[in-house]
């Protein structure tokens, strides 16, 4: 049996804003932008070339709370410059090394290592991550 992860509701305070934040920002397409009634709206949106979406779903108490959602991309540094020409502020690249997190540029640029934070409007914190070579999955 399959089991794909196809959509993940993202908390916020305002889908107008935050809707505009990740078309125009992240670059992210609009599936679906339903209402029914005064209280309830879902924006289903999906980043280019991913099998999984996310939903914007108004909810104040918890806009915010959703954190370490990855966003895999092959050049980290030809996203950061894309996200950068859109208006976004995009945190500095990290690595991860055996002895720790390091800022600053890595000569190795070993996949799975290296990251870039951004969050959106409610503060929902996501990580780009720089995967070059994929590892061979377990079958």
């Amino acid at each position: 049996m399959e089991w794909t992860l196809e959509l993940i509701v993202v908390p916020v305070s305002d889908v107008d804003r935050a809707k505009a934040f990740y078309t125009e920002q992240a670059g992210f397409t609009v599936d679906v932008d339903h209402s029914a009634g005064e209280d309830f709206r879902v924006v289903q949106l999906t980043p280019p070339g991913s099998a999984c979406s996310i939903a914007l779903m108004r909810n104040a108490g918890s806009a915010g709370s959703l954190q370490g959602l990855h966003l895999v991309v092959a050049d980290i540094d030809a996203a950061r410059a894309e996200l950068v020409k859109r208006g976004m502020e995009v945190g500095e690249l990290f690595h991860f090394e055996p002895g720790g997190q390091t800022p600053g540029p890595d000569p190795e640029r070993r996949s799975y290592a290296t990251f870039m934070p951004f969050s959106d409007p409610d503060g929902n914190g996501w990580l780009v991550q720089e995967v070059r070579e994929r590892t061979p999955r377990a079958e």
